[in-house]
């Protein structure tokens, strides 16, 4: 395959030249363009999964060149790999943003186990967890790299979350702060997860359900961890 800046030279020089103030982006650095490419992307992994999806299924619902294409992203690969992280940026934030905002901890976990709970199984989230098992064998990096996007990357910030509550004397002392914080995140998804995750659940969940189990997660969670008066 010829180099990328050579893809994408005869077809859309424009986006060669050199950025500064009153140009264009150069090759590979325009922000929208990216985004534009994304969109396409992830719209044909959803139809039509990941190993049918083909670069120029791409290009087309992108609305842009096949060379363009490669001068951002090499490969189907690192262009699903892009859309994880993507996706992965947008919920982290939100999550981020509830642990931070300073309210009780009881709002606060009710806030986080929600918004988790709703993205992972939402329908852009599940089909795309789908797609990952059926490549975990030949793919096992990005597997990896979905895993840390979706169950596992908002545990890992509730364990930091969960650390700092037991200095502040909010919860008591806990063994396995990490144990907790997945504990709690697995219990607002309970009967939930797998249940869409294998196509029982066709759906996403509403927002009585999710509030629901969320409810009963905090039950249990500050039913063990809560700190009583005098601990």
């Amino acid at each position: 395959m010829a180099n990328k800046e050579s893809l994408a030279a005869g077809e859309e020089p424009h986006q060669l030249s050199l950025c500064g103030p009153g140009r264009r982006p150069a090759a590979g650095e325009d922000p929208a363009k990216r985004e534009q490419i994304l969109d396409g992307a992830q719209q044909i992994f959803m139809q039509l999964g990941y190993d049918a999806a083909s670069m120029n299924d791409i290009t087309r619902a992108a609305g842009v060149s096949k060379g363009t294409v490669y001068v951002y992203f090499q490969n189907k690969e690192e262009l699903f790999a892009a859309i994880i992280d993507r996706q992965k940026s947008r919920i982290m934030s939100v999550l981020r943003q509830i642990l931070e905002n300073g309210l009780p901890v009881e709002e606060t976990l009710r806030q986080f186990g929600v918004s988790l709970t709703e993205h992972v199984c939402s329908e852009r989230v599940i089909p795309a967890m789908r797609m990952v098992i059926g490549v975990l064998d030949r793919m096992p990096d990005l597997a990896k790299r979905f895993y840390s996007t979706g169950p596992g990357g908002g545990p890992m910030l509730l364990t930091l979350y969960v650390q700092k509550q037991i200095e502040l004397g909010t919860l008591r002392d806990i063994e396995d702060a990490e144990l907790a914080a997945r504990q709690y995140a697995e219990l607002c998804m309970a009967g939930i997860f797998r249940s869409r995750l294998f196509g029982e659940m066709q759906e996403p969940p509403s927002s009585e359900r999710i509030a629901r189990n969320v409810r009963e997660a905090l039950r249990l969670f500050l039913g063990a961890y809560a700190a009583k008066p005098g601990q």
